[in-house]
């Protein structure tokens, strides 16, 4: 089996590539082998779009790694969802990859992931819809020139992908904005008496979660115009601790943080704490546990496991050690200085210390907490 395929180089100093950028040369691999019928607008098959997203070989030997690690059916509900004229919502617990997931659909589909509005209880109309340039509006009037398009409204002139974060968190009446849009396919601008109507390719994908406060629920007019499709929390250990490894590989490449020999101990060891204190109950079956109030997803595993090889590659010898997430691991765990300390007391007594191959792994938590 040949090395994975690489893409065009990311400019130099880039932090953070976006998809179409870091996986430039498996998408174009993929474009080479895709004999299947495209959607208008798609520059890959549903086929080629779910590959992408799953991992597979291609003819020749070339690897596609995979950016999804969890069930088929539900990449194949996602994607089958954007060939029709439906929106998609990717919904989720915090950490389940939704974010992720959108980005890379956006990048196999349009080869644009940029055009985005997150959600905020700030975010304004103007962030769905359009706004102005005010200093050519009090200047010229209303204008072409002086219209400033919104990602939604630019992503329906291209017939590309839009994508929204956390549309439960924008206020109620932004949220309504996208009603006429998702279901005429159109954008009004009553002040230029026109309209901007989508382009084949247009859709829109959406991510939000019910478990963090400041939640606005969606409205049932808006909730039929997309298809939902809920993103679970990896289903065993091994799935998990696979997600991890593979993109603090990623992060740890783009921070040239040199690798760890012994991270895939320490990160299963984080995995199964974060596991076992959201579900109340240890893995064997047989202890039943309080589980705090912080959200312990696969996204804060992967924090605490970059953090912890910042911490060995500066600081120690290179290996990552129970001493380097410790820290990150109370961090994560402890948001509620009262009853979350309680939590992790009362499971680092109860369970950590009774494992004798996490002896290290106590001794370093007891000192941090």
């Amino acid at each position: 089996m040949t090395e994975p395929v690489t893409g065009d180089p990311v400019p130099a100093g880039v932090l953070r590539p976006h998809a179409e950028q870091e996986y430039a040369g498996e998408l174009a691999r993929l474009a080479e082998h895709d004999d299947r019928p495209r959607p208008p607008g798609w520059r890959l098959s549903p086929w080629a779009v779910t590959t992408y997203l799953l991992g597979g070989e291609l003819p020749g030997g070339t690897v596609i790694t995979p950016k999804y690690v969890g069930r088929r059916r539900l990449m194949e509900v996602a994607v089958a969802t954007l060939a029709t004229d439906r929106a998609l919502l990717l919904l989720g617990v915090p950490g389940t990859a939704k974010t992720w997931v959108a980005e890379h659909l956006a990048a196999a589909i349009s080869g644009d992931s940029t055009l985005l509005v997150q959600g905020t209880a700030g975010t304004a109309e103007e962030a769905i819809r359009y706004g102005w340039n005010y200093a050519r509006l009090l200047a010229e009037g209303p204008s072409e020139k002086a219209l400033v398009e919104s990602p939604l409204m630019r992503a329906m002139r291209l017939g590309s992908v839009a994508r929204i974060e956390e549309l439960t968190r924008m206020p109620s009446d932004v949220q309504d904005a996208l009603i006429t849009v998702l279901s005429e396919k159109t954008l009004p601008v009553p002040e230029l008496s026109t309209e901007v109507q989508a382009r084949k390719g247009f859709t829109v994908i959406a991510t939000a979660n019910d478990r963090d406060r400041g939640v606005n629920e969606l409205s049932s007019a808006l909730r039929r115009r997309f298809n939902t499709v809920v993103l679970p929390l990896p289903d065993t250990v091994e799935d998990e601790v696979d997600i991890v490894a593979r993109r603090v590989d990623r992060i740890g490449a783009s921070l040239e943080l040199p690798q760890a020999p012994a991270g895939l101990e320490e990160i299963r060891r984080v995995v199964t704490v974060f596991r076992e204190l959201r579900s109340g109950l240890t893995s064997d079956g047989r202890t039943k546990l309080k589980s705090p109030s912080a959200t312990l997803g696969t996204a804060e595993a992967i924090s605490v496991i970059t953090s912890g090889l910042a911490l060995a590659a500066h600081f120690g010898d290179g290996v990552l050690r129970a001493a380097d997430v410790a820290g990150g691991i109370v961090g994560a765990v402890v948001q509620d200085p009262v009853s979350d300390r309680v939590v992790w007391q009362e499971y680092l007594e109860a369970v950590v210390r009774d494992r004798p191959e996490w002896r290290d792994f106590y001794r370093a938590c007891r000192e941090v907490s």
